[in-house]
């Protein structure tokens, strides 16, 4: 594989996979062994696992790789214990990692601009503390009041309130981890070796996945009341739930603009009229001994 420049920014571990899977595809499909093809893969690429010396401890070196990588030994485990063709089953999974990594970068530029304005003006409060400085007040003597002290303490917690409720809204926005239609694509694998589908099940729960049967109900039971191939129902249902998947993230992205003003309206401009507002009219009332 290519090495990267240092200039260019480092590809994220699920993008890193799905170029890798990608390539022993091709060079299955070109006639390699999956021994050798695995070895000009992974001796190409910094940080990879090791080169394994024949296919049965491909699956392996994946899982010790981690991370996305145990996604794809899986995929691999079903396809070889089944007999399924391995080339394409890779191609298969280099997709739905694509897909997977598109939905991430879509919701990931989508919150860019609402989670950087919202850090932002978490700082308005502390702005305007800077300015009762900057302006020449007495901000000692404010402190050292009692109703300062608590306008102080009030504003800092509103402030911290803020930011840990704008992180909460920020986390919740983030498109939940793994694959969607996961559980479909692996079955769509296994059943491409030619199992029946009871077989396919137990291999794909034995490789690791035993939600499969649960998530693939209406699937099959539509596959055996219409006749029609599992196969193709099953890698339509993935694609069908990947494309869910991105959409329902960038919807979530353009939620999040509007209950960014939650926490503005309930925390940080309190917060603000707080230690900004308050600390310069208890300033002026205290230094022309009004009402204290």
């Amino acid at each position: 594989m290519r090495r990267r420049r240092p200039s260019e920014p480092a590809a994220s571990d699920a993008m890193t996979a799905a170029i890798s899977v990608h390539r022993l595809a091709v060079l299955l499909q070109a006639g390699l062994t999956p021994a050798r093809a695995w070895h000009h893969v992974a001796g190409g690429e910094q940080g990879l696992a090791g080169a394994a010396h024949d296919a049965a401890a491909i699956p392996g070196e994946l899982d010790r790789r981690g991370g996305t990588w145990r996604e794809v030994a899986v995929a691999w485990r079903v396809a070889t214990t089944v007999g399924a063709p391995l080339a394409p089953s890779l191609r298969a999974i280099a997709d739905a990692l694509r897909d997977a990594e598109q939905a991430r970068a879509d919701v990931a530029v989508a919150l860019a601009e609402p989670a950087t304005t919202a850090r932002l003006i978490g700082w308005l409060p502390a702005l305007g503390v800077v300015l009762v400085v900057a302006f020449g007040f007495d901000v000692a003597s404010t402190l050292l009041h009692p109703v300062g002290l608590v306008c102080a303490a009030l504003g800092a917690g509103l402030m911290v309130g803020a930011r840990r409720w704008t992180a909460a809204l920020v986390r919740r926005a983030q498109p939940p981890p793994g694959i969607a239609g996961w559980e479909h694509e692996l079955l769509s694998i296994a059943l491409s070796g030619g199992v029946s589908i009871d077989r396919a099940l137990d291999v794909v729960t034995a490789a690791g996945c035993p939600s499969a049967s649960e998530a693939t109900a209406d699937t099959i039971a539509l596959s055996r009341g219409s006749g029609a191939p599992a196969v193709e129902l099953l890698r339509a249902e993935a694609e069908d739930r990947r494309l869910a998947a991105r959409t329902e993230g960038r919807l979530r992205a353009a939620r999040l603009g509007g209950r960014l003003l939650l926490p503005l309206g309930a925390c940080t401009l309190p917060a603000f009229l707080l230690l900004g507002v308050a600390p310069m009219l208890l300033s002026v009332l205290t230094s022309s001994s009004i009402g204290f």
